[in-house]
């Protein structure tokens, strides 16, 4: 009787490895093309609110290049030092100002990232750190001389002041609105475009308050809980639910918070724009004669501060808002509150 034979394997020869300098014209054709696909994936997914502002960017490139005879592509060191002083000369939003310094580093941040997605330009890395540079120096140039580019940063709006508002609302649509908005705004730490974009189905009940999706934000979507407030006048969940009754709104692919008609004051099917969120903040803090002109960033730097001077921790806020969790921008907004708190003259004098 014969033995019972095992199969034996074939042995597979690896090919040689190529490396990726060796790999010849095709391989090369063909690699640039997947990378160029996966860049405009990307760039596609982008929140509309930034690839309108990155083209605006590039555009405001076109018009320095074509005014200094640079090529188009020519984002090199020296050519974005120049677009900075180009810029620096500019008009601003307003008759009779000049750009503002966070305008034009970002006008720098577009078209650093217009000309590598867009364009498939390969720039080296640390491209525009000359440029911010030159910056730094024209703000410290300008406030050396007393001079003032911009509106500056937000005033944070505080929870003393949401109190203000929320009794100072009228007992209609638009009181019921504003408040609403207000209150989730600080809730969520939100952003005017986050605000703006939401839908009714972004906010869903559960036994602790609401889950908020902000499933449209310029960094990254997150999922904010917002519990029951311990004071029902500012509780944004109660808020919430009154605007929702108010309006009656039952359409979950509809806007959360919507317009109003203007002479009858009746709910509209459209939504608020992100500078309409902004507006309904000012006008609130108006309404309740707070001598602050809130802006639609406002809300969200409160919720910041506020947290802070509750002591809590800057990951905890940065997931509230969606910030980076170790944010420059948050950090800053936090050491205003800690300079009384981490202070080298307590217990001193």
């Amino acid at each position: 009787m014969a033995e019972h034979q095992t199969a034996v394997e074939p042995v597979v020869i690896p090919a040689p490895l190529v490396r990726p300098e060796d790999f010849d014209a095709a391989t090369r054709m063909a690699l640039d093309h997947i990378d160029g696909q996966a860049v405009r994936v990307v760039a596609d997914g982008r929140p509309e609110n930034t690839r309108k502002g990155y083209a605006q960017d590039w555009a405001s490139w076109s018009k320095f290049s074509t005014d200094h005879d640079v090529p188009l592509l020519a984002v090199t060191p020296g050519t974005l030092v120049m677009f900075v002083e180009w810029l620096w000369t500019r008009p601003g939003s307003k008759p009779g100002t000049c750009m503002a310094p966070s305008t034009i580093g970002r006008r720098v941040t577009g078209t650093v990232v217009s000309a590598r997605t867009e364009h498939g330009v390969k720039l080296e890395e640390g491209v525009a750190r000359l440029a911010r540079n030159r910056l730094k120096q024209l703000v410290r140039e300008m406030e050396e001389k007393g001079e003032q580019r911009g509106r500056g940063q937000a005033p944070p709006l505080l929870v003393d002041h949401l109190t203000a508002i929320s009794a100072a609302c009228p007992d209609n649509l638009m009181g019921i609105r504003d408040r609403a908005m207000v209150l989730m705004h600080f809730a969520v730490a939100g952003r005017e475009h986050e605000i703006a974009a939401n839908r009714m189905r972004d906010y869903a009940d559960d036994a602790g308050g609401l889950i908020a999706d902000m499933r449209v934000s310029k960094v990254r979507p997150r999922i904010v809980p917002v519990p029951y407030g311990s004071r029902p006048a500012i509780c944004p969940v109660r808020a919430w639910t009154a605007w929702k009754d108010a309006a009656q709104l039952d359409d979950p692919d509809g806007p959360a918070f919507r317009r109003l008609h203007p002479r009858w004051h009746t709910v509209m099917k459209s939504g608020l724009q992100p500078e309409s969120v902004g507006d309904v903040v000012t006008r609130a803090g108006q309404r309740a004669g707070i001598e602050i002109r809130f802006t639609g960033h406002s809300p969200r730097r409160g919720l910041a501060t506020s947290a802070r001077l509750k002591g809590h921790d800057q990951i905890v806020i940065a997931k509230q808002g969606g910030w980076a969790p170790h944010s420059k921008v948050l950090a800053g907004y936090l050491e205003i509150v800690d300079q009384w708190e981490d202070n080298a003259l307590i217990g001193v004098l």
